[in-house]
C-alpha cells in the first residue's frame, strides 16, 4: 500500500490511535484503516460507544459557551484531537473574537493536520506534548506566548485523563495545573467510569483488553476517584454528572451515553 504523503515520518499506520479513532467516530477523515477497524470493533463490544464522541463534543460546545459567560477568554485544550468543525476556537471566537485557544496533543498526525487547519487562525495554535509531563506543556514557549497566565483561563481535559495511568500521578498533574493558573480559572474533565451492570462490566473488561494493544491503555475511574483528582478545585454545579446531564441545552438530543461523566472545577 502506498503511504500518503500527508503522514509524518515515523508514524506507524498499522497501530490505532485514540485521537484518530475519535475523529472517525465524529465522521472525520483524518484517520487510518486501522483506526476505523478498531473503532468499529469497539462499537461491537459496546453498542453506542461512538455516541460518546458526539456527546463529548456536545459537552465541549456547552461548557465553552458557559465559560465564555464567566468571562473566560483563554483556553488550554489538552488532548484536543483534531480541531475540526465545531471545536473550541470556533465556538469561542463566535462569541469573543479575541478569545485565545492553545491545543495540545501527543499524536504527530493530529498535530500536523491541526497546524494546517489553524494556519490562518490568529488566536489558535497547537503544540505536540504529553500530559504525563505537564510542566513541558505549562512552560512551553508557544503556550506562554499565546496565553497570559496572570489572567484566568480554562484548562480542558476532556476524554484524556482516561488514558493516564495512576502510576503517572494524575492527582499530581492536576495539582500542578491548579498551582500554575490564577484564581478564577477553571478546569473541565470528561472521564469514563466503571459500569455497575454485570454485562457492561464484562464488556468494559474486553474494551480495556483491546486498548492494551494500542499505545494508550484505558483507565476507568469512579466519580469518587474523579472528585479526588479535583481536590483543591471548587466543583461547579451540577457536580460530577453523566455527560449529557451537565447543563443540557433546551432542545438538545438526550442520547444515552455509555459510562461517561463530566465535571468542571474553579480555582478558589
Amino acid at each position: 500500500m502506498e503511504r500518503p504523503n500527508w503522514i509524518p515520518d515515523g508514524v506507524d499506520v498499522t497501530v490505532p490511535n485514540a485521537a484518530r479513532m475519535y475523529d472517525y467516530a465524529l465522521g472525520g477523515f483524518h484517520n487510518f484503516a486501522v483506526d476505523r477497524e478498531t473503532a468499529d470493533r469497539i462499537e461491537q463490544i459496546i453498542p453506542g460507544a461512538k455516541l460518546n464522541a458526539h456527546a463529548n463534543r456536545a459537552f465541549v460546545r456547552r461548557v465553552v459557551r458557559w465559560l465564555l459567560d464567566q468571562e473566560i477568554r483563554q483556553f488550554l485544550d489538552i488532548g484536543s484531537g483534531i480541531p475540526t468543525m465545531g471545536n473550541v476556537h470556533e465556538i469561542a471566537n463566535s462569541v469573543a473574537p479575541d478569545a485565545r485557544v492553545l491545543y495540545v496533543d501527543i499524536d504527530p498526525v493530529t498535530v500536523t493536520h491541526s497546524r494546517k487547519i489553524l494556519a490562518n487562525i490568529e488566536n489558535a495554535r497547537i503544540v505536540q506534548a504529553d500530559l504525563t509531563r505537564p510542566a513541558e506543556i505549562l512552560y512551553h514557549p508557544e503556550v506562554l506566548e499565546l496565553l497570559d497566565f496572570s489572567q484566568p483561563m480554562a484548562v480542558l481535559l476532556n476524554t484524556v485523563l482516561i488514558f493516564v495511568p495512576d502510576i503517572a500521578d494524575p492527582e499530581g498533574i492536576l495539582a500542578l495545573v491548579r498551582e500554575t493558573v490564577v484564581r478564577g480559572s477553571y478546569i473541565t474533565i470528561t472521564h469514563g467510569i466503571p459500569a455497575r451492570e454485570a454485562d457492561l462490566k464484562e464488556r468494559q473488561k474486553n474494551l480495556r483488553e483491546m486498548y492494551r494493544r494500542t499505545p494508550t491503555s484505558l483507565y476507568l475511574r469512579s466519580p469518587e476517584q474523579i472528585r479526588k483528582l479535583l481536590a483543591g478545585w471548587d466543583i461547579v454545579k451540577p457536580g460530577i454528572v453523566p455527560l449529557a446531564d451537565w447543563r443540557p441545552e433546551q432542545g438538545e438530543p438526550r442520547k444515552p451515553v455509555v459510562s461517561m461523566v463530566a465535571a468542571v472545577g474553579r480555582k478558589p
